[in-house]
């Protein structure tokens, strides 16, 4: 069989009725065939993707490339923006010779394009519209993997937020889970601290200096009001999907905090989406760079949260890719999710790379045109080794695929442009300001006197806001320590057996929400 009839074959297994991403041409012993393309169909882009490869193989190009064809259907995309390079898809691209010949020997016909962008940022220090979270939103499970916190400093932290929803004690941003924490641990809250499963003192004060250290990297400045509606992640300007670029300019001390946000957003939208069953194309094509961060040091109920959610939101119409150099960093039972794979070149300069290099080469289907383990590390800037889902379900035959270029600026717009751009977004007036309404921490300032909030600081709740609960009057003294406290009392109720259930990682209906946070406070 000649190289050309091997391209021929190859592409025909990407032969698509429907519409399609166009990914590149198929190359053979070096040699591109620009009629025999590569293709990903919209159809099967909710079966999720992976986007692999060492440092400096293209992969940032190829997710712009993703990204724009995404916003060309009209298909919205969330992607970060970790280097800062991506910015440039809010410009048109610069033609050149390099230009002019991907084009040709991918057999597009490529033409300078701009797409709709929006920036966001983690918090109010950054260059893009503040994004934040409510501490109450993003959850007891959440919040532990940007603290860093072990399974019984996650299970006590859980309890905590148990007893200030019971008490009515808002935790909107972090101090007011450090007041409520430092409540528990004062000569009042001693006696309710006792009562959550023989947790000690120093548990809680473990967690609270985790908080504090939090707060000096920053994540003060992202948890708090107003909370972004991941509703505003859908959004289409003249046909074409938004982009929205999450900035990281100065989040990049703290990329725990990033990558937990980033699978929030997932959960978010796990649980407001409806059912869609099978589109045409998705709804929201998700990318999540850097991902070996999320699943860095993650405790195994997270990773099994990880793993239903991605399973799970595929019915919503969302589309999951992960991004990172090995996908040994991506867990088995995660990988096994990921119907397009799109793997730039390995390197082997060690025996654990030499390792990851073989485990990689297994997870391909078998090839007669290509040894998958040598192709690995053969592959040039801008090229992959590909298979993807087929529109009937099953996996494409291996592809040595050239990729074609960017429409886009493939280069950083710079901050002053991304910053002025953030502020001329529609999103700016809805997020560009903190809110900070009396919570937790007023309440009980308020209680003790020790830090009487000023009248008038506190935002007034908006009028489509569920009502908050009066603040709860100090507890009359105990004859003795004999009698059932709260938590003893509250181990019977279903609302207790609810957190015991979810920490031993039930699966139910709602696990997403469940294990990731309570339910969003509307606005």
């Amino acid at each position: 069989m000649t190289g050309n009839e091997a391209a021929t074959e190859i592409a025909a297994g990407y032969a698509t009725q429907g519409a399609a991403l166009e990914l590149g041409a198929v190359v053979i012993d070096g040699a591109t065939d620009p009629a025999a393309r590569v293709r990903i169909p919209f159809a099967t882009l909710n079966r999720h993707g992976l986007v692999a490869g060492a440092t400096g193989t293209g992969k940032t190009k190829t997710l712009q490339n993703l990204a724009e064809q995404c916003s060309g259907a009209g298909v919205p995309v969330m992607l970060a923006d970790v280097k800062g390079d991506l910015s440039g898809l809010s410009r048109a691209g610069e033609p050149g010779d390099r230009v002019t010949q991907r084009a040709a020997e991918t057999g597009d016909d490529w033409a300078p394009t701009a797409y709709p962008v929006r920036f966001l940022s983690l918090g109010a220090s950054g260059i893009g519209v503040p994004v934040r979270a409510t501490i109450t939103a993003f959850g007891p499970i959440l919040l532990s993997k940007v603290l860093g916190l072990n399974a019984t400093q996650e299970s006590t932290l859980g309890l905590i937020f148990h007893w200030a929803d019971q008490k009515g004690l808002a935790l909107l941003d972090t101090k007011d889970l450090r007041a409520v924490i430092q409540h528990l641990l004062s000569d009042e809250g001693k006696a309710e601290l006792k009562g959550i499963g023989g947790v000690s003192t120093a548990t809680a004060g473990v967690i609270l200096r985790a908080l504090v250290n939090l707060e000096a990297r920053g994540g003060d400045q992202f948890f708090g009001e107003p909370e972004f509606d991941p509703a505003d992640l859908l959004a289409v300007e003249d046909g074409k999907g938004v982009v929205t670029l999450l900035e990281l300019a100065d989040q990049q001390a703290d990329p725990t905090l990033f990558s937990t946000f980033l699978m929030w957003l997932l959960a978010e939208l796990f649980e407001d989406l409806p059912e869609a069953g099978d589109l045409d194309k998705p709804k929201l094509v998700f990318f999540f760079d850097e991902a070996h961060l999320l699943f860095a040091d993650a405790s195994k109920a997270f990773l099994e949260r990880i793993e239903q959610t991605v399973k799970l939101i595929r019915s919503k119409g969302v589309g999951v890719f992960f991004c990172t150099q090995l996908p040994t960093d991506i867990p088995n039972d995660v990988l096994s999710q990921l119907g397009a794979r799109v793997q730039h070149a390995l390197r082997a300069f060690t025996p654990d790379d030499q390792k990851a290099l073989t485990r990689t080469a297994r997870t391909y289907p078998k090839s007669a045109v290509y040894d998958i383990e040598t192709s690995l590390t053969s592959l040039g800037i801008g090229e992959a080794i590909v298979t993807v889902l087929s529109e009937r379900g099953a996996p494409t035959p291996v592809a040595w695929t050239r990729l074609r270029a960017p429409r886009s600026l493939m280069a950083a717009i710079g901050e002053q442009a991304v910053t002025e751009s953030a502020k001329a977004s529609p999103l700016w007036p809805r997020y560009g300001e903190t809110v900070d309404r009396e919570s937790a921490y007023e309440m009980l300032s308020a209680r003790t006197g020790a830090t009487q909030a000023p009248e008038g600081t506190a935002e007034p709740v908006p009028a489509d806001q569920p009502p908050q609960p009066a603040p709860p009057q100090a507890p009359p003294p105990e004859a003795d320590d004999d009698g059932p406290g709260f938590f003893e009392k509250a181990m019977g109720s279903s609302i207790f057996k609810q957190i015991v259930r979810t920490v031993a990682r039930e699966a139910t209906q709602e696990i997403t929400r469940g294990m990731f946070g309570t339910a969003r406070r509307r606005r």
